[in-house]
């Protein structure tokens, strides 16, 4: 298994201000691994990380059969009888034939029944006409290939192939393919385990009273729904009060027993910071300035070996520094590597300006032009405080640091919420 330490001090930056590229590279370079495995009932490995190499035992399919209801039989015997031949069997799934198929003859068989031996190619039923009589004669259509209509044995997966590899997260379509190969178990990587924090004694949970100076905590629920899917277990350590030493016992506690801490707000070194005091006492704790819109200080840290992430208060930058920081960290340290998603091309439907030297991430709607063709649009309004831009966005429009301006009709990058396993939007 991949060394469970974290290295030592491994988010110090000498850098004032990092690129969005700059960012990533560090964050790649030195975040690994720190999950142990287990095996699950395959039932229950959809969205784990495999930790073992998938490898088919046997031939998927096992035999060669039919991919329709039809008639089989030799295509030389085919061709000797113009299309002209006796039934002599009738073959269903599950239930191969005992015998071969007899010279010049004919078998019925149903969609996923074994090819009987002396069989190579499949008429489909409906383009076939039957003579009745004893035995009835099929009559097949001219022009039918060798090998129609028929599956062959090993044609999906051959026995001893790799099937998967470890670091996958398993989506529907994989978890289906190990069930062909007969798997009923499989080794994932265990779930990581996060510890939300919310502090300030102006922070109110939704269902409680709220006064003047107070706020609801949106940002918990937003943070726990982002983290849901990216399958980590959370934990809510609650509201904590603007109380040094309630704040470091919490968080000492939580580390020893969670991979990751994430908190928004307070990323700054300002007085009544007691959440960042309490991480860099209790370990390290490094305050970043990215050339970034929105989202600028993000802080990385580590209380032995537990990551401590501090994302900004305001809740869109907190989840756009969430999607592309937080989430490539979850991502290598729960096995899967450090994945980032590519980005789309996408027409403009907008025009904008922009200051250079900074990375900019806007709200971007999907809609169609009035030739039908796909253009994205920038929701109207740039406050990172309006949940209401991610609720109506499709995904992020990325603007690169060189950029100034973008034009209708121009491309601009666009990466889906999809890709961050969020799901899309519904009209």
């Amino acid at each position: 298994m991949p060394d469970s330490r974290l290295k030592d001090d491994c988010f110090a930056t000498d850098r004032e201000c990092l690129t969005h590229a700059e960012a990533l590279a560090l964050l790649k370079a030195q975040v690994a691994p720190v999950v142990d495995s287990e095996t699950v009932p395959l039932i229950a490995a959809g969205g784990r990380v495999l930790a073992e190499e998938i490898v088919a035992p046997r031939d998927v399919p096992l035999a060669d059969n039919t991919a329709v209801d039809g008639y089989a039989f030799s295509h030389a015997d085919y061709i000797a009888s113009e299309g002209r031949l006796p039934v002599a069997m009738r073959i269903a799934a599950g239930h191969p034939a005992g015998t071969a198929l007899a010279q010049g003859t004919a078998a019925q068989i149903f969609t996923g029944a074994v090819m009987p031996p002396g069989a190579d190619t499949v008429a489909m039923q409906e383009d076939c006409r039957i003579d009745d009589g004893e035995p009835p004669i099929v009559n097949v259509p001219p022009g039918l290939k060798q090998g129609a209509n028929r599956r062959r044995a090993g044609e999906d997966v051959a026995a001893g192939s790799a099937l998967l590899v470890p670091g996958l997260r398993l989506r529907p379509q994989d978890v289906g393919a190990i069930a062909s190969t007969g798997k009923a178990e499989v080794t994932v990587y265990r779930r990581l385990r996060a510890a939300l924090v919310s502090t300030g004694d102006e922070i109110v949970r939704p269902g409680n009273p709220i006064a003047p100076g107070q706020v609801f905590d949106a940002n918990h629920y937003l943070l726990s729904e982002l983290l849901a899917a990216a399958n980590v277990a959370v934990s809510d350590l609650g509201v904590l009060a603007d109380d040094p030493i309630l704040i470091r016992e919490r968080l000492a506690e939580a580390a020893a027993s969670h991979d990751i801490l994430i908190t928004s707000g307070g990323v700054s070194h300002g007085g009544e910071d007691h959440l960042a005091d309490a991480v860099a006492a209790l370990g390290s704790r490094h305050l970043w300035q990215l050339a970034i819109k929105p989202g600028r200080p993000v802080s990385f840290g580590q209380i032995g070996d537990c990551v401590a992430v501090g994302l900004p208060g305001n809740p869109v930058a907190a989840f756009v520094c969430f999607l592309n920081y937080a989430m490539p960290v979850l991502s290598a340290m729960g096995g899967a590597g450090f994945q980032t998603p590519i980005p789309y091309r996408i027409p403009a439907a907008f025009d904008f300006a922009k200051k250079p030297g900074r990375r900019e991430f806007l709200r971007g709607i999907l809609e169609r032009d009035a030739d039908g063709h796909m253009v994205v649009k920038k929701f109207a309004r740039d406050g990172s405080a309006l949940i209401s831009s991610l609720r109506e966005a499709d995904g992020l429009i990325l603007l690169a640091e060189e950029t100034t301006s973008v034009a209708a009709g121009e491309t601009v990058e666009f990466i889906p919420f999809s890709a961050y396993g969020i799901a899309e939007r519904t009209l």
